[in-house]
C-alpha cells in the first residue's frame, strides 16, 4: 500500500474534525441519545442502546472509508473507541470497538479487533480512574490545556487527569500509526514519514476525541441548568404556598383568648380549626388536589372568620357537583377569601357575605368565583396589566400570591381577572385548564404545569446562553 501524500493527510485530518463536529450535533439532536447519555446510572439495556446509537453511523462511515477510495475521513473508529471507553465503561467499549472493527476485518484488515479491544480497555480504564468532571471538562483546544497544565504545575505540582488524557490519546494514535505502518494491508491509521505531518496527526486525536465531549457537556450543562431552574420553580412555589397573613393568626389567637372563659368549648373548636389550618400549611402538599379537598380547607378558616364577625359575615357556596373532582393547585382560594374579608367587608359596618362559585365553562375550563358585597377597591388602587390586560390591585398580597402561582404552575393556559366596583364589591375570577384525573399524584410538578415550567425554564436558559 503506497503511503498517503502529505497534502491528502491534512485534508483528511481537517475533514475528521468536520465529521466529528457533525455526527456529534446530530446525535445530541436527539432526545433519546441525551437521555441515555446523562443517566447517573445505567441498566444493561440502556447500556446497549447508547452503545448502538453511537456506533452505528460511525461504523458505516468505515464502511465508507473501506469502499470509498481516498474517503479515508469517514473512519473515526480509533476516536470512538476511546469516547466509549471514558463516557461507558471498558466492557461497553470493547462491545462498540467490535462492532466498529466488523467492516475493516471483512476488507482483510485484521488487526483492527484486537486493536480496538485494547484501546477499548485503556481508555475504560482510564474512565474508572478520573473524575467525571475532568472527563466531561477536556479541551480540545491542545494549547490552552497545556498553558492551564503549566500555569498550574508552576503554583503546585499535581497531577492533572486532563494533560494525562491528552497524552494518552496521543499516545495511542502514535502507536496506531506506527502498527498501520509495518502492517498496511492488515491495518488501518494515519500515518506517515514526516515527522512534523505525524505530529498533526497525533495532535488531531485528542481535538476529534474533545469535539464530541465539548458539545455533549453543553447539553449537560443545560439540562443542569434546567433541573436547577426546576428546584428553583418549586421552591418559590412552595413558598408561596405556605404564606399567610400574620393579621389572621394574631386575631384568630385574640378571638380564642377571649373566647376561653366565657366560651370555652367555642375556643376549644377554633384551636383545633386553627391547627388544622397549621398543620395543612407545615406538612408537605401535592401541588395539586380535588377541588373538594381545597374547599374543605377553606371551611375552617371561614369557621374561624364566622366566630370571630358573628352574624356579620355570611358564606354561599354555589359549587358544581361536576368540579368537585377536578384537580386544582393547593391553598388557591383561601388568600383570595381572606382577602374580600380583610379589605371588602371589614371595613365595612354591616359586614356581608362572601360567595364561592365554581362551574364548567363552554370551552371545558374550570371557573371559580370569589366574589363579594364590600366597599370594593377605589379606581385609583386598580392597575391594568399592559402585558395581559388584566386588571389588578396595586398591592393586594392574596391576589398577587394566586397569580404568581397560576403563571407558575400554568403560564399562559389560565388567567386571573378581577371586576371591582366601588362601594359595591369585587369579583375575582380564576379561569384554568381541567387537568387529568390522576394530576393529584403528581408530586410538586406534573402534566401540564410541567410543560409549562419546562418552557419557562428553557426560555431562562436561552436567555442565560445568549448573555
Amino acid at each position: 500500500m503506497t503511503q498517503p501524500d502529505p497534502k491528502l493527510i491534512l485534508i483528511t485530518l481537517l475533514i475528521e474534525l468536520g465529521v466529528a463536529a457533525a455526527v456529534s450535533s446530530s446525535l445530541a439532536r436527539s432526545t433519546r441519545f441525551k437521555n441515555l447519555l446523562l443517566l447517573p446510572r445505567r441498566t444493561p439495556r440502556q447500556t446497549a442502546w447508547l452503545v448502538i446509537i453511537i456506533c452505528v453511523p460511525l461504523t458505516l462511515g468505515v464502511w465508507v472509508r473501506t469502499a470509498v477510495p481516498n474517503f479515508l475521513a469517514a473512519d473515526l473508529s480509533f476516536e470512538t473507541t476511546i469516547l466509549l471507553g471514558i463516557l461507558v465503561g471498558p466492557l461497553a467499549a470493547m462491545a462498540g470497538g467490535a462492532t466498529l472493527a466488523i467492516p475493516a476485518v471483512l476488507h482483510h484488515e485484521y488487526w483492527t479487533l484486537p486493536v480496538n479491544l485494547a484501546i477499548a480497555a485503556i481508555a475504560g480504564a482510564f474512565g474508572r480512574f478520573a473524575d467525571p468532571e475532568d472527563v466531561w471538562s477536556f479541551s480540545p483546544m491542545i494549547d490552552l490545556s497545556i498553558y492551564r497544565w503549566v500555569t498550574r504545575n508552576l503554583r503546585r505540582p499535581q497531577l492533572d487527569r486532563q494533560i494525562l488524557l491528552l497524552l494518552l490519546v496521543a499516545g495511542m494514535q502514535l502507536g496506531t500509526s506506527a502498527l498501520s505502518h509495518y502492517f498496511p494491508r492488515h491495518f488501518f491509521e494515519l500515518n506517515s514519514r514526516e515527522w512534523w505531518v505525524q505530529l498533526l496527526i497525533c495532535a488531531t486525536a485528542p481535538i476529534v476525541v474533545g469535539i464530541p465531549l465539548k458539545i455533549w457537556n453543553a447539553i449537560r450543562v443545560e439540562r443542569k441548568l434546567e433541573e436547577q431552574g426546576r428546584l428553583l420553580l418549586e421552591a418559590r412555589l412552595d413558598a408561596l404556598q405556605r404564606q399567610i397573613n400574620p393579621h389572621f393568626l394574631f386575631n384568630t389567637l385574640n378571638s380564642i383568648t377571649s373566647l376561653v372563659r366565657s366560651q370555652p368549648e367555642l375556643a376549644r373548636e377554633m384551636i383545633v380549626k386553627l391547627a388544622n389550618i397549621l398543620r395543612v400549611l407545615l406538612k408537605d402538599r401535592e401541588a395539586f388536589l380535588p377541588l373538594s379537598e381545597e374547599l374543605r380547607f377553606t371551611d375552617d378558616y371561614l369557621d374561624i372568620e364566622v366566630v370571630r364577625f358573628g352574624d356579620k359575615l355570611k358564606v354561599v357556596k354555589e359549587i358544581a357537583n361536576n368540579t368537585l373532582d377536578i384537580v386544582v393547585p393547593g391553598m388557591l382560594l383561601q388568600p383570595l377569601i381572606e382577602n374580600s374579608i380583610k379589605h371588602g367587608l371589614e371595613p365595612r359596618i354591616s359586614g356581608g357575605t362572601v360567595t364561592i362559585r365554581s362551574r364548567i365553562t363552554e370551552e371545558r375550563r374550570l371557573m371559580v368565583e370569589i366574589e363579594d358585597d364590600g366597599v370594593g377597591m377605589a379606581p385609583e388602587r386598580i392597575d391594568v396589566s399592559l402585558v395581559s390586560g388584566l386588571v389588578r390591585p396595586g398591592n393586594g398580597i392574596g391576589v398577587r400570591n394566586v397569580r404568581e402561582r397560576m403563571q407558575v404552575l400554568y403560564g399562559e393556559l389560565a388567567t386571573v381577572d378581577i371586576n371591582s366596583r366601588p362601594g359595591r364589591g369585587t369579583k375575582v375570577t380564576l379561569l384554568m385548564p381541567i387537568l387529568d384525573a390522576g394530576a393529584e399524584t403528581w408530586g410538586p410538578i406534573g402534566g401540564a404545569a410541567g410543560q409549562a415550567i419546562s418552557h419557562m425554564v428553557e426560555d431562562a436558559v436561552r436567555a442565560m446562553t445568549r448573555s
